[in-house]
């Protein structure tokens, strides 16, 4: 790995420490919490989504599927037909975190699936809602991203448009 690549996940990392998305690793099998990073036979474990005590601080009830859009339940449950096309999604932020790899990033929920499916990761360059804002989100979906340090993605929409309703 070149030195510039280690950089930036240092760089990555601290940000995300910092904005208390971080989690550690167990430490590979036979090694050190240390070496867990880099520990390529290790499979990362999946960034944490926002806690259920922290969720229920934003009130779901009454939000209504975009016209012409998806629920989240839907969007994972069709994700492999959707993947590198463009969905229209309405929900609330529930997380919020600014300039990461220069990018802001949201977690939406609509109050739709269960666990592992009622989270909806969200990048953008455009402005950063609110936690609690209601949105209307246009992206594409990406399946199966790997940033690396734990912070994979089954599904996220990338390059959205944020609509604050």
């Amino acid at each position: 790995m070149s030195q510039k690549t280690v950089r930036k996940y240092l760089v990555l990392a601290s940000i995300l420490l910092a904005a208390g998305c971080g989690k550690q690793q167990p430490p590979a099998e036979g090694g050190t919490t240390a070496d867990a990073p880099m520990a390529a036979a290790q499979p990362s474990e999946p960034h944490p989504v926002p806690s259920e005590l922290a969720a229920a601080d934003v009130d779901l009830s009454g939000i209504d599927k975009a016209e012409g859009g998806m629920t989240i339940e839907e969007i994972f449950a069709k994700k492999d037909e959707l993947g590198e096309t463009k969905v229209i999604v309405r929900g609330k932020v529930v997380k919020a975190n600014p300039e990461i790899m220069g990018k802001n990033w949201l977690h939406v929920r609509d109050g739709t699936g269960s666990e592992g499916t009622s989270d909806l990761t969200v990048t953008t360059s455009g402005k950063l809602p609110e936690v609690g804002d209601t949105v209307l989100v246009t992206g594409q979906v990406s399946l199966n991203k790997d940033f690396g340090l734990g912070y994979q993605y089954d599904v996220i929409l990338e390059d959205a448009e944020i609509f604050v309703e």
